[in-house]
């Protein structure tokens, strides 16, 4: 019988090829806090085509030597394994470094030679994989010069692609005219832009737990969800990251992307099969749907906040205008909770509250399906405290699963608690989950865009995300303050709170 091709891809993925991945910012902190610790954890588990190369693009004059030694002291620091001298010394033999400015097109047309050079000794293949860690303002001399060094092209029957980090745009104008200078040297089907949220294990295993468990599928709707809420805490603060956050703020730099991603995952229709498409068209289909803001309704459905001075784990911090790099007088939000509804009919008039804050009392990333309480009967009929079934999906920092669900507690008397069923990856599979970037850098060698974001969908993001800014911007919801260490403003409470609802404790 002839095999199912669709039926295999639950099972199987595409095979990485072996590669150069240029980095442009290769001595930014991305660089050395994420993508080579997360390349050298592919190599230490076997995951890393052998090949594989890196040159780091950037201006600083440095030799390869330096390059691999300052990578090698970042990567002991930063890699989720131990760094082993042997595994080391096969990886950084296939580290570069190629000194130049981005404006500059004689360094791209060395680069093309280097990279030649590079196939023909690690058997790269002529696959390139260009990775943009710089700044935004950066990436349209950065594409021009890799188009007229004609390096935007596949070579030798290989294959080039380029990432994009965010923030992709600041708003829809900007996401767009960003959208057409990526279009003029990379075709949507080269260009991934990336969200470390979607390479997270939990963030993947939603669509599993929806569509592989036919308990979820049949009472995931509006008959039997009471509401949906999405947190994202962070006891940090803007730390040396004042400039850049006074610019973006808490909704540009969060909600736009991470947290509606998460939200697509769980609202999105089952797709028709598994291909990167398919799934992005639902997701696409979930952000369309998104109830767009009038400028009462920003006021009425959106809070946003700012930490004031305060204390995180019994330490003292200054409040967000005392930052470094910040505007003392600065309106900008680092908390923002709204209340969304998709107008579609599985999540007919289901709200769904999102959160997220910067020194908050814990750091971690969850989604919790509030489901709606059982008939005022039986149990309930004389409990009026009886609590909800909640499902929560732990994206970070313990990623997994939980249920509670109610159970009599032993003895003589009929006494009801919650009691909780709970999944971790960490013990149930015996092994760490891979870091983000490991799984997202392996799916761009692979050619599978699956967990990478779709211009339309980006476009539209920022469709639903500039009417709450343009709110903002005619004076509705004003900002509100909270201090450090603390959940965040009043006003956050009282959104759920004039609906009967309260936030659940992290």
């Amino acid at each position: 019988m002839m095999a199912n091709p669709l039926r295999e891809g639950l099972t199987t993925r595409a095979v990485p090829q072996p590669c150069a991945i240029v980095i442009f910012g290769a001595t930014g902190d991305l660089t050395h806090r994420k993508l080579i610790p997360a390349l050298y954890n592919l190599a230490a588990d076997g995951e890393l085509p052998p090949g594989t190369t890196v040159v780091g693009f950037a201006r600083r004059p440095k030799t390869d030597e330096e390059f691999r030694e300052e990578l090698k002291e970042t990567t002991k620091k930063f890699s989720r394994q131990t760094v082993r001298d042997d595994i080391w010394s096969s990886f950084a033999a296939g580290l570069f470094y190629h000194q130049s400015d981005f404006e500059d097109e004689s360094g791209y047309t060395s680069l093309a030679r280097q990279l030649d050079d590079i196939d023909a000794k690690r058997g790269t293949r002529g696959n390139r994989l260009f990775y943009f860690a710089a700044a935004p303002e950066q990436f349209e001399p950065i594409l021009k010069n890799l188009k007229a060094a004609g390096l935007n092209e596949s070579k030798n029957g290989g294959w080039s692609r380029v990432i994009v980090e965010k923030p992709f745009g600041r708003d829809l104008a900007s996401a767009r005219e960003l959208n057409g200078i990526v279009a003029s040297s990379f075709s949507e089907e080269q260009t991934y832009r990336i969200d470390h949220f979607l390479g997270k294990e939990t963030a993947q295993n939603i669509l599993v737990l929806r569509f592989a468990n036919a308990i979820f599928e049949p009472i995931w709707n509006s008959r039997y969800i009471d509401h949906v809420q999405i947190t994202a805490a962070e006891t940090l603060g803007v730390e040396a990251r004042g400039g850049y956050y006074e610019t973006a703020g808490a909704l540009r730099d969060m909600v736009q992307n991470h947290m509606l991603q998460l939200l697509c995952l769980v609202a999105m229709e089952p797709p028709t099969d598994l291909r990167a498409d398919s799934i992005r068209d639902e997701k696409l289909k979930v952000v369309r749907s998104l109830r767009r803001y009038d400028v009462e309704q920003v006021a009425q459905f959106v809070v946003r906040g700012q930490y004031t001075a305060g204390a995180i784990n019994g330490t003292d911090v200054p409040g967000y205008r005392q930052e470094e790099k910040v505007d003392p007088n600065s309106t900008t939000e680092t908390y923002v909770a709204l209340r969304a509804i998709i107008d579609n009919w599985r999540w007919s008039e289901v709200p769904i509250y999102i959160r997220v804050g910067k020194r908050l009392p814990k750091s971690a990333t969850e989604i919790s399906v509030h489901f709606k309480r059982a008939p005022q009967v039986l149990f309930n009929r004389n409990n009026a405290e009886l609590g909800q079934n909640v499902l929560v999906i732990r994206i970070q920092p313990d990623e997994g699963i939980s249920l509670r669900t109610m159970a009599k507690i032993p003895g003589s008397s009929l006494r009801i608690e919650p009691v909780k069923m709970d999944f971790r990856y960490g013990t149930s599979f015996g092994k760490a989950s891979p870091e983000a970037y490991e799984r997202l850098l392996l799916d761009a060698m692979s050619g599978d865009a699956t967990l990478f974001a779709r211009r339309d969908e980006v476009e539209e993001a920022w469709a639903f995300i500039d009417t709450i800014e343009n709110g903002w911007a005619r004076g509705a919801d004003p900002l509100t303050f909270y201090p450090a260490g603390t959940w965040g403003p009043e006003e956050a409470d009282e959104l759920l709170a004039r609906d009967g609802r309260s936030w659940r404790r992290l």
